[in-house]
């Protein structure tokens, strides 16, 4: 490795510096290398400082890209570590994801100090989301609970919850897992009523594409099998909304080297919602993820989304 040490950019959460550490340390052990090899550059975004409304209504996704990307466009980091259901699926010409960490769990977990279930919440109870999926889903299983937007990092909305702000919430269960905080975890959701964000769990590394000593050193850590399932489902929403306005869940998995992959699309208010899934050898993963997109593009019809 050169001399100079790896700067890897991130932001400034909790979680997101779990996820730089977990992507040093992959890279010192696969290279034999100690933490003065590297240094972690904390980038605050727009998406970190917007907090009174929906990302969906400023920007979406890019927030909490952007300002990390400028800093790799200019060189003054190598490498960027994201959650992948963060990233966009158009990214700023010159940068590429060049290396996926092992794949955690993708399921949403349920949180609340006053259910053992979603189905089992109270009539009218309170559950706090900031994601459109998550809200739309929601809805479409228990129309009678109030859904409330509901920002803020993994620890801010734990302590909301923990004060009343909400009877309940939902949130990842691999940003749980990787902070330690499994035990908050009342009960997991099954992904066949329950389909996660596109990229749910994946930890993506975005690079350089010119800089061939960064994506050598990247080489050891790279998960191929993340990487095809994430072509898959980053395929499958770039067809339909590379954003976060639209409630869309999507999940690849892998079986005997064939792809399964399933998505969903939802109103916003979950009274309608239409799935689609297809098979084939995991070769096929982008074509598999774009034809489950269309159809859906042609069960929804025009005015799907907007109601019309």
């Amino acid at each position: 490795m050169q001399s100079n040490p790896l700067r890897i950019g991130t932001r400034g959460s909790a979680l997101a510096l779990a996820q730089a550490h977990e992507t040093r340390d992959r890279l010192k052990a696969a290279h034999g290398l100690s933490d003065d090899a590297f240094e972690i550059v904390v980038i605050k975004t727009s998406g970190d400082r917007i907090q009174d409304r929906p990302l969906s209504e400023v920007g979406g996704k890019g927030l909490f890209t952007k300002e990390i990307e400028e800093a790799l466009l200019d060189e003054r980091i190598d490498i960027a570590v994201h959650s992948s259901k963060d990233m966009p699926t158009v990214l700023p010409d010159g940068l590429a994801l060049t290396a996926f960490l092992p794949r955690e769990d993708v399921r949403d977990a349920f949180l609340s100090p006053k259910a053992k279930s979603l189905q089992e919440l109270p009539h009218g109870a309170v559950v706090g989301s900031s994601s459109l999926r998550r809200q739309a889903m929601i809805k479409r299983l228990r129309p009678d609970i109030d859904v409330v937007m509901y920002r803020g990092n993994l620890q801010t909305r734990l302590k909301k919850l923990a004060d009343g702000a909400v009877d309940a919430t939902l949130l990842a269960a691999a940003g749980l897992k990787r902070l330690g905080l499994e035990a908050e975890i009342t009960s997991m959701l099954a992904t066949d009523e329950f389909l996660p964000a596109v990229g749910q769990g994946a930890i993506c590394i975005e690079s350089r594409e010119d800089d061939a000593a960064t994506l050598e050193r990247l080489t050891p850590i790279h998960d191929p099998e993340t990487q095809i399932r994430l072509d898959a489902e980053r395929a499958f929403l770039g067809v339909l909304d590379g954003s976060c306005r639209t409630p869309i869940g999507g999940l690849a998995t892998i079986s005997n080297g064939d792809l399964h992959f399933k998505g969903i699309v939802l109103k916003p208010d979950g009274s309608a919602c239409h799935e689609a899934e297809a098979n084939g050898p995991v070769e096929k993963a982008v074509s598999i993820g774009v034809s489950v997109a269309e159809a859906l593009k042609d069960r929804m019809g025009p005015g799907f989304l907007t109601g019309h």
